[in-house]
């Protein structure tokens, strides 16, 4: 294993610890009795204690801290207290549709920003530049609910080509998967797109005069393969850079996007756990959403040594 892999999973550690205590101590802050919500109303004050004693909410926040830690470590975040069931049972159930969300927000960003911002870059300061630079700045201002209103009212609604609610599994029905993910995908990932052009822009406008691209052209190699070979994999860790952070802005905006389209993901799960003060549920979600964002970074990292080879060398 590359020593930098090493570096960066040891990083990680203190920064999870870090999440976790926060997390833990944050929902402290959140008004309400946990244990007087799951006795349930009218119940007595001794029911109500009862309840306190079996869930460990008796316990010094500490010594909470350390049973809910240790717990954790091994994957079990505890028992819903709205659900009966093991947290991660429920995040495992919803955790697949919050992934495919993702996921297809983040090919729309790639798929449509790279482009965009590799024709805007090879074209700084012409016109296609200024409408490339003119609608990016737009959809990076759009909220993604106020653009998901806009996609149901004219692709569900008016037209029926989509649906506006629910989602198909990918193992039950493919292309039923795929009807169920177009407008929700572009929701979301419409503003990632935008700003995936605008970096992908500033990275090839950079990279397209320097003098290697520049002798690439005066030895008569073709527009392609300057655009590709030269610039594009030239700008590659910028443009990866970004693509990696769109990841926690995705996740964040698919909370939303999931209650707009009744989505069974993890947005509508953190929802009803605030709703009904089910701590282990809200920290689960919090440690899951978590560790997925540093994997996100670490995959980041690992390509940077493709895109650059010096970095493979002071790597090994």
């Amino acid at each position: 294993m590359p020593a930098h892999l090493l570096r960066r999973l040891a990083a990680a550690v203190p920064l999870l610890a870090v999440i976790a205590v926060g997390t833990f101590s944050l929902t402290f802050l959140i008004p309400g009795d946990t244990a007087a919500t799951v006795a349930g109303e009218g119940a007595t004050p001794q029911r109500i204690e009862e309840v306190r004693h079996r869930l460990g909410l008796d316990a010094s926040p500490p010594v909470q801290f350390a049973r809910w830690a240790g717990d954790a470590l091994h994957g079990d975040f505890g028992t819903s207290t709205a659900h009966g069931v093991a947290v991660t049972h429920l995040i495992g159930e919803r955790l697949g549709t919050t992934l495919s969300l993702v996921g297809f927000g983040l090919v729309v960003a790639v798929a449509v920003g790279v482009p965009a911002g590799l024709a805007a870059g090879l074209r700084a300061g012409r016109p296609l530049d200024r409408i490339v630079t003119a609608i990016t700045t737009l959809g990076i201002a759009v909220p993604a609910f106020w653009l998901a209103a806009l996609l149901i009212a004219a692709f569900a609604v008016r037209t029926r080509l989509f649906p506006a609610t629910g989602y198909v599994p990918l193992t039950d029905d493919p292309a039923g998967w795929l009807r169920s993910m177009v407008l929700p995908g572009l929701a979301i990932g419409a503003a990632s797109a935008a700003d995936v052009a605008r970096q992908t822009r500033a990275a090839v406008a950079d990279t397209a005069g320097l003098d290697h691209v520049r002798t690439s052209r005066a030895l008569g190699l073709t527009r392609r393969s300057i655009a590709f070979r030269h610039v594009l994999r030239n700008s590659g860790i910028p443009i990866v850079t970004v693509a990696g952070v769109q990841v926690e802005r995705l996740l964040g905006a698919a909370v939303v996007v999931e209650l707009m389209f009744a989505m069974p993901g993890l947005g509508q799960l953190s929802l009803d756990a605030v709703r009904a003060h089910d701590i282990p549920t809200i920290q689960g979600i919090v440690l899951v959403t978590a560790v997925l964002i540093i994997v996100a970074n670490l995959l980041v990292d690992l390509t940077y040594g493709w895109f650059d080879p010096r970095l493979r060398r002071s790597a090994a």
